[in-house]
């Protein structure tokens, strides 16, 4: 035990575990609902090292895993060894190097089998509310106040802030339909026009099938 704790805060593994608690310390938040293991997605590009696909926080923190293992494993030996001075320093510096190595190849082949698991789509925007039907819930919508319910692709619902043009034609209330038609970014709410359901033509009806029977070819 005391030979495994002087390796993990020795040269080169102590940098390891340093970055292991930090890692720990971060999963933990997400399991608590303090962080979102998308975090750093928008920051960091992986796709260049080949380990891309998957969540950041995903991979570095395999890499930091793998490279505290291997580099443990390469200061226990060195501990174990009668090397000294420069040499011993040089061999560190060589298990720093190869921890790292092991821990992105290990990583891309990890990456490699497990990416299709992660699917590569955009993080939910406002945008995405954009042309959709909408419920009022205010007791009426104007030009500075109004909120209504919509719902995303995924069946969820959500609050959003909407405005109506004046003057307005047709005076929206609660329970009225609505197009969500333009978002405004710097107020942070979508513009709203009423919606008459009975005009949607709806989805287009699917083609008929038609079963053709190619007649026999007649033979002399």
């Amino acid at each position: 035990m005391q030979e495994f704790l002087t390796a993990a805060q020795s040269f080169p593994a102590v940098l390891f575990s340093a970055a292991l608690v930090v890692v720990i310390a971060f999963w933990l938040l997400v399991l608590a609902g303090a962080a979102d293991h998308h975090s750093f997605d928008a920051d960091l590009d992986t796709d260049l090292a080949g380990i891309g696909g998957v969540p950041v926080t995903v991979s570095v923190s395999l890499m930091v895993a793998v490279g505290w293992f291997s580099a443990l494993t390469g200061s226990v030996l060195l501990h174990r060894g009668d090397t000294t001075g420069t040499v011993r320093a040089a061999l560190a510096f060589g298990i720093l190097v190869g921890a790292l190595l092991v821990a992105w190849a290990v990583v891309r082949l990890l990456v490699h089998h497990f990416r299709r698991f992660f699917a590569d789509q955009p993080p939910p925007s406002r945008q995405d509310f954009l042309g959709r039907v909408c419920t009022i819930r205010t007791g009426s919508v104007g030009t500075d106040f109004g909120q209504a319910e919509v719902a995303a692709s995924d069946g969820s619902t959500a609050i959003v802030q909407v405005r109506q043009l004046a003057p307005a034609d047709v005076t929206l209330s609660a329970g009225s339909p609505g197009l969500l038609y333009a978002y405004d970014a710097v107020g942070e709410f979508f513009w709203v026009s009423p919606y008459d359901r009975a005009l949607d033509p709806g989805p287009p009806p699917p083609l008929p099938r038609t079963n053709r029977r190619t007649p026999p070819r007649r033979t002399a």
